[in-house]
């Protein structure tokens, strides 16, 4: 009985581990400009679920286009 139990709570740490790390999940797919920055913030303050909120809103939020002078 006890070997099924780490098959049992596998899908629930991925999903987890994917929740965790959604809005960077969400930054590399939308090749965002400050990918490292996103990825730092949700790693260290994504706890807080503050932190993780404003990942995420960073990660969705469409780059304004770089001026060149």
């Amino acid at each position: 009985m006890t070997h099924l139990l780490p098959g049992f709570f596998l899908p629930f740490f991925g999903f987890g581990f994917v929740m965790y790390f959604l809005p960077s999940i969400i930054a590399l797919a939308r090749s965002k400009r400050d990918i490292t920055a996103i990825v730092l913030l949700n790693f260290f303050l994504g706890w807080t679920m503050i932190g993780w909120v404003v990942a995420l809103v960073w990660a969705v939020k469409t780059d304004a286009p770089m001026v060149v002078r």
